[in-house]
């Protein structure tokens, strides 16, 4: 096989078409992103950061990966096996970072519950108020969890595999091509990276005209649940 022949091209344009395929299929490349946006009030510069740095991490992973499978001479069986492995461990720490963000936002959509008290004055007089407990204790709680989630986010995208790509790399890796491999590799984490964020920024901008009214108190909760979802997704391999 030549370096760049026509089936290195019909390479190309399947790694193009299998990095946008497998992004719009599995929701756990942008849904995260977009509910933490809308909950946590990110900037779409932010949140298109943090896209893109997960999505390196989640590329480079497979490619690394990869590349170490073709250096040992490993067969396409024995990478796809540890994808599997990385793949379970990946959804689990999603499941696992779902569940906390869902447990921390139900606790602040209950100090967001608005309540009376009522106050009897030396007069006899009563009258009551309204407020809630969401100004208790909770900027600097606030930063944390901004500081904390990207990184998460990153550890778990970083370990999530891209099973697709692996078979794509080991044609022309069986060829002794590593032009191809190296050009096949690029174009799938271009093809995946575009379209985690077109599709990042588009759910961005539909997500600040939702207006919940009062139930924006559970943005977190939401959040955390969406999160949730697509980590089960992820292990019954939705």
């Amino acid at each position: 096989m030549e370096w760049f022949s026509t089936e290195v091209l019909a390479l190309v344009l399947t790694a193009a078409t299998v990095g946008v395929v497998h992004t719009l299929l599995g929701p756990d490349h942008y849904l995260p992103f977009v509910a933490l946006s809308r909950s946590k009030r990110w900037t779409l510069r932010r949140t298109l950061a943090v896209t893109g740095a997960c999505g390196i991490g989640h590329v480079a992973g497979s490619i690394v990966l990869g590349a170490l499978g073709i250096a040992l001479g490993s067969g396409l069986a024995g990478i796809i096996r540890i994808e599997s492995i990385r793949g379970d461990i990946a959804a689990w720490l999603m499941l696992t970072l779902g569940l906390v963000y869902l447990a921390w936002g139900l606790k602040q959509a209950a100090r967001g519950q608005v309540h009376a008290h009522p106050h009897v004055h030396a007069d006899g007089s009563i009258h009551t108020h309204q407020h809630d407990h969401r100004s208790a204790h909770l900027h600097l709680h606030g930063q944390g969890a901004n500081r904390v989630a990207p990184w998460a986010l990153f550890i778990v995208f970083a370990l999530g595999p891209c099973e697709a790509l692996i078979p794509i790399l080991m044609y022309p890796a069986a060829q002794h091509n590593y032009a191809a491999v190296a050009l096949v590799a690029a174009v799938f984490a271009v093809a995946t990276l575009a379209t985690m964020l077109v599709i990042v920024a588009l759910g961005c901008v539909g997500a600040t005209r939702l207006r919940f009214g009062r139930m924006d108190r559970y943005a977190h909760a939401l959040a955390g649940g969406a999160i949730s979802l697509c980590a089960i997704g992820m292990l019954i391999g939705l």
